[in-house]
C-alpha cells in the first residue's frame, strides 16, 4: 500500500469553501529549505488621505512641515505638533525626503493614483482637465493587495473605504481619477468608490448586533473544518497527531474569542450612533439636470454640510476604528475629501487672516492652494487641523485594548498617512509628507527619518510601498512601476 502523503499546500475547506491552512506535518515530507519562522508584524492596515500636500516651502524657503532636532529626539513642527502625544508614546514615525516618481499624469489625479499604487495614470488628461473613463491606475493599490492577503474570505468585508465631503469639484460626486485612491487587486485594477453616507455606513457595519452574522458564520466554518481534521487524524503518525491537535486547540481558542466578541467584549462594541441630519453626503453629485462633462471650477457649495465636516469626520473615524476592532475587516482607507477639496472651513474661519474682509470663510481649500494664489498662512491652519484629526484617530485606536497584556488596536495596525502632492502651489512631488503609525511590533516609532540619498531613485516612494507589503509578510521586491523600485525602504523597524 502506498504511504499516505499530503501536499505542503494542502488546505481544508470549511463552510462556504473557506480555506484553512494546515501546519507542516511529517506526512508532507521534508520541510522546505527556505522556510522561515514567523515574526511579529501588523495585523491590520489603514491608509489615511488628506488633500493638497503640506507646506514644504512657505515662499521664503521655510519648510513648515518638517520636524527639527534629531532622528530619535524630533521636535515636531507647528503643523505636526498635535501629534506629539503619539510621538511621545513612540508610535509615530515621520517619513521625510521621499519623492513620488510614479506621479505621472494630471497634477492632482496622478498623485492620488500613485499614492497607493506606485503607478502612472493611464490616458491622463491635460493638467486641470477632466479625465476620461479610462484615466485610472495601471495597477492595484497596496490596500487591496493586502486585503487579498489578510482580509478577503476571512472577514465580513475585504476592506473598508470611507470618505468625508467627497466629490467637491469637477468630479461632481462621481467616481473619478480626481477622487479615487483604491484599485482592485486584479488585472484591470478596477477603481473602487468609497462609502460616503454616515447613516448607511453605520447600518452596513453595525445594523445588527456586533458579532451576529459574520462571527457565527466563521464559527460554522470552523465546525465544518474540524470535521475534516477529525477524519484526517487516523491517517497520521503520533508526532503529526500531536501537531495537528495543537492546531485544533488554536482553532478552538479562536472560536471562543469569536463567541466573546459576539457577546460584546470590551474591545468590540456597537458605536454610539450620531445624528448627522443636515449633512449631505452627496453634495455636489451630478444629477439628471447637470452636465457631467462640464468643469466645475467653483466647487459645490453646501454651507451646512461643510460646517458638519469635523463632526461627521470624527464619527466616521469612530466607525472605522470599531470596524477594525470588531474584526469586520483588516484593511481600511479613510479620505478627507477628494483631490480638489473645494469645500470651505467654517470652523476655522475665525483663525484665518482676512481676505477682502471676509475672514476666508467663503473660500475653499483649493483657493488657498493656488486658485486664489498660494496662501501659506491659511494652509498652515488647515494642515494643523488635519494633524488634530490624525491624533484623534490614533488615540481612539490606542484606547482599544486588544489583549490581556494590554496591547492596543494601534499596536496591531500599520497606519499610513499621505497626500497626492507635496507642495500645493506648484504641485510638486518631492519630499512627500508621509507619516506611519503603529506599535513596537509594527514600526520603530518616536522618530523622524529623513531620507537624503536620491541616487538611482533610492528615495522613491515605491520603495516605501514595498516595505509596507514586506511588513505583512509579502516578500516581493518591487511594486508598481518597476523603474521606480530599488528595493524595500529601510529604517522603518
Amino acid at each position: 500500500m502506498a504511504k499516505f502523503r499530503l501536499n505542503r499546500r494542502a488546505v481544508l475547506r470549511g463552510a462556504g469553501g473557506i480555506a484553512i491552512g494546515l501546519p507542516w506535518l511529517e506526512v508532507m515530507g521534508t520541510p522546505k529549505a527556505n522556510a522561515q519562522a514567523q515574526t511579529t508584524g501588523p495585523k491590520r492596515f489603514l491608509a489615511v488621505y488628506t488633500p493638497g500636500g503640506t507646506i514644504v516651502n512657505n515662499g521664503s524657503g521655510v519648510n513648515k512641515w518638517r520636524p527639527t532636532g534629531t532622528e530619535t529626539a524630533p521636535v515636531l513642527s507647528p503643523i505636526l505638533q498635535p501629534l506629539q502625544g503619539t510621538m511621545d508614546k513612540k508610535k509615530l514615525l515621520v517619513v521625510d525626503g521621499l519623492d513620488m516618481y510614479s506621479k505621472l499624469g494630471e497634477q492632482h489625479q496622478a498623485g492620488i493614483i500613485a499614492w497607493l499604487t506606485g503607478t502612472a495614470q493611464l490616458n491622463a488628461p491635460a493638467n486641470g482637465g477632466l479625465p476620461g473613463t479610462t484615466s485610472f491606475a495601471s495597477g492595484p493599490s497596496i490596500d487591496q493587495v493586502l486585503a487579498t492577503k489578510i482580509s478577503s474570505g476571512q472577514k465580513r468585508f475585504p476592506s473598508l473605504q470611507m470618505a468625508v465631503r467627497w466629490g467637491t469639484g469637477k468630479a461632481q460626486g462621481l467616481l473619478s481619477p480626481i477622487s479615487c485612491a483604491n484599485f482592485e487587486d486584479n488585472l484591470k485594477a478596477s477603481p473602487i468608490a468609497p462609502w460616503v453616507d454616515p447613516v448607511q455606513i453605520f447600518k452596513d457595519l453595525f445594523g445588527k448586533p456586533v458579532g451576529a452574522g459574520t462571527d457565527l458564520r466563521r464559527k460554522s466554518i470552523l465546525d465544518t473544518a474540524l470535521e475534516e481534521y477529525n477524519a484526517l487524524l487516523p491517517k497520521l503518525g503520533t508526532t503529526d497527531r500531536a501537531t495537528l491537535q495543537q492546531h485544533v486547540d488554536k482553532l478552538r481558542e479562536l472560536e471562543l474569542s469569536l463567541s466573546a466578541i459576539a457577546q460584546g467584549s470590551p474591545s468590540c462594541k456597537t458605536p454610539t450612533q450620531v445624528d448627522t441630519t443636515g449633512y449631505n453626503p452627496t453634495a455636489g453629485k451630478c444629477d439628471a439636470r447637470c452636465d457631467p462633462n462640464a468643469a466645475n471650477v467653483g466647487g459645490n457649495v453646501d454651507p451646512k454640510t461643510d460646517e458638519m465636516i469635523p463632526q461627521v469626520g470624527k464619527y466616521l473615524m469612530d466607525l472605522m476604528v470599531m470596524g477594525l476592532a470588531c474584526d469586520l475587516s483588516a484593511v481600511g482607507t479613510f479620505q478627507w475629501t477628494d483631490t480638489e477639496a473645494k469645500h470651505t472651513f467654517p470652523w476655522l474661519a475665525s483663525k484665518f487672516p482676512p481676505i477682502d474682509n471676509d475672514m476666508g470663510q467663503v473660500h475653499h481649500h483649493h483657493f488657498f492652494q493656488h486658485d486664489g494664489g498660494f496662501r501659506p498662512l491659511h494652509l498652515e491652519i488647515i494642515y494643523n487641523w488635519y494633524s488634530e484629526m490624525h491624533e484623534y484617530l490614533l488615540q481612539a485606536m490606542d484606547g482599544i485594548v486588544m489583549g490581556a497584556d494590554g496591547h492596543t488596536l494601534l499596536d496591531e495596525t500599520l497606519v499610513f498617512f499621505g497626500s497626492e502632492i507635496s507642495q500645493p502651489d506648484n504641485h510638486d512631488w518631492h519630499d512627500m509628507p508621509f507619516l506611519l503609525a503603529g506599535g513596537p511590533g509594527v514600526i520603530r516609532g518616536g522618530r523622524w527619518v529623513h531620507y537624503t540619498d536620491k541616487t538611482d531613485k533610492k528615495n522613491s516612494h515605491n520603495n516605501l510601498l514595498v516595505a509596507i507589503l514586506n511588513l505583512f509578510g509579502d516578500d516581493r521586491k518591487t511594486f508598481g512601476t518597476a523603474e521606480f523600485n530599488t528595493g524595500a525602504l529601510t529604517n522603518l523597524v
